[in-house]
């Protein structure tokens, strides 16, 4: 009977604790969905409309490294947006520039 009895408690304690996770799984699941809804939402100054999550990537032509557009360092070269890292990289791009229009 005592055999019984801890089987019995056991898999009711296991019914409980499962309950109880899937319980605070829903109260946590349910606050992160409340909190991204409440996110601040960006919109595209120029078009009024939402802009996507996701961001673009551009790449830098020094180095090579891609980087988030809104995050980049523009320049702007014969009607053409370039996008750098760094100041560094865009420095070396325009003294490079700078070269080959002394030479040509």
């Amino acid at each position: 009977m005592n055999f019984i009895a801890r089987v019995l408690r056991f898999l009711f304690w296991l019914l409980v604790v499962s309950w109880g996770l899937r319980l605070l799984r829903r109260i946590v699941g349910g606050m992160l969905r409340d909190q991204a809804a409440a996110a601040p939402q960006t919109t595209d100054a120029s078009a009024g409309i939402l802009a996507p999550a996701a961001r673009r990537l551009v790449r830098d032509p020094v180095c090579g490294m891609h980087v988030d557009e809104t995050r980049s360092i523009p320049l702007p070269e014969g009607g053409e947006l370039l996008h750098f890292c760094s100041p560094a990289c865009r420095d070396a791009y325009a003294g490079s520039t700078k070269k080959f229009a002394a030479n040509g």
